[in-house]
């Protein structure tokens, strides 16, 4: 069993938004010892995102922007972070994008956009970054689901999201089953409502209540629930867990 090397970086792509999951738990990873590298659509945002954190934490942070669904323009990212920060131990594939397009208004381009970053885009850093990982013997991976996978949708977005966050559960397992001898662990977060831009803007009171209904829980998720759940699946103390879907749903899909 390989332990963490004392200096370690973790990388989050999607982590520019600025109420989103991704840019909230690496704040958060960074208030725990973790340097910090961000890729996002956006690079300014995801630079900006860096700057704050290593000032406000004290930790080495970069960002650099990419379209995680470009193969190659990922490649290139990892690559830059990895020149700049200590020894990658950990990712996070936080990148993606919301669809409420009902089933039989769908065309082609809506599916493909969908698809290409929830679903390539999980692929594309995933390869690239278990490369580092597999090379050091020690890693951790973590794919982001969705509870909608499970229910078949039913929260904000619809099918081409469901069905992209239904095969990052799949995926992950696969390669928690191919990299594992590596040391390498990999699992899911499959969120419920959480309380962030992709539910279609600022939530009002009335909607969360709404949303919180289906749980069994009386509200609806933070980005704090999620990146705590992160926070775990990335730890040496989680080396025994992989292939696992772990859900911060408020109790909303039970299995």
């Amino acid at each position: 069993m390989s332990t963490f090397p004392t200096e370690r970086t973790v990388l989050l792509t999607g982590a520019g938004s600025p109420r989103g999951i991704g840019r909230y738990t690496a704040g958060y990873l960074a208030e725990r010892g973790w340097h910090v590298g961000l890729v996002d659509i956006d690079g300014d945002a995801a630079a900006a995102t860096a700057a704050r954190i290593a000032d406000r934490y004290g930790v080495r942070a970069v960002g650099v922007g990419a379209d995680v669904a470009d193969r190659d323009a990922v490649v290139a990212a990892v690559d830059a972070l990895e020149a700049r920060l200590p020894q990658v131990v950990a990712l996070v594939a936080f990148a993606g994008v919301a669809s409420p397009v009902p089933y039989l208004d769908l065309d082609a381009d809506e599916w493909r956009r969908v698809v290409s970053v929830n679903l390539d885009g999980t692929h594309w850093v995933t390869q690239r970054v278990a490369r580092t990982l597999v090379s050091h013997g020690v890693g951790r991976i973590v794919g982001i689901s969705s509870v909608s996978a499970q229910r078949g949708g039913g929260t904000f977005s619809r099918t081409p999201y469901s069905a992209a966050k239904a095969g990052i559960q799949g995926f992950v397992r696969s390669v928690a089953r191919e990299l594992g001898p590596h040391g390498i662990t990999a699992n899911v977060i499959a969120p419920g409502p959480i309380d962030t831009d992709i539910m279609g803007g600022t939530l009002s009171e009335e909607r969360k209540a709404a949303m919180a209904a289906d749980g069994v829980l009386t509200r609806i998720g933070t980005p704090r629930d999620v990146a705590a759940a992160a926070a775990f699946l990335i730890s040496e103390d989680s080396g025994f867990v992989t292939g696992q879907t772990l859900n911060v749903d408020g109790g909303l899909y039970m299995h």
